[in-house]
């Protein structure tokens, strides 16, 4: 069975996606569906550090 999604609905959630994708630099973008209707989009953000730094001081 498949179900008709309203546009309105569909516009609404696809710019979070939007929104959250240029937003990221590093991460991931989860998109939750319950039911065959997008209920949540979560983010997660990743920090790269340099290790180069860190071994330089250590051999000080």
């Amino acid at each position: 069975m498949s179900q008709q999604t309203p546009e309105i609905e569909v516009e609404s959630w696809v710019g979070i996606v939007k929104q959250k994708v240029s937003a990221l630099r590093f991460g991931s973008l989860q998109i939750i569906v319950h039911e065959g209707r997008v209920t949540q989009v979560e983010s997660t953000e990743k920090t790269r550090l340099s290790v180069e730094p860190l071994l330089t001081q250590a051999r000080k």
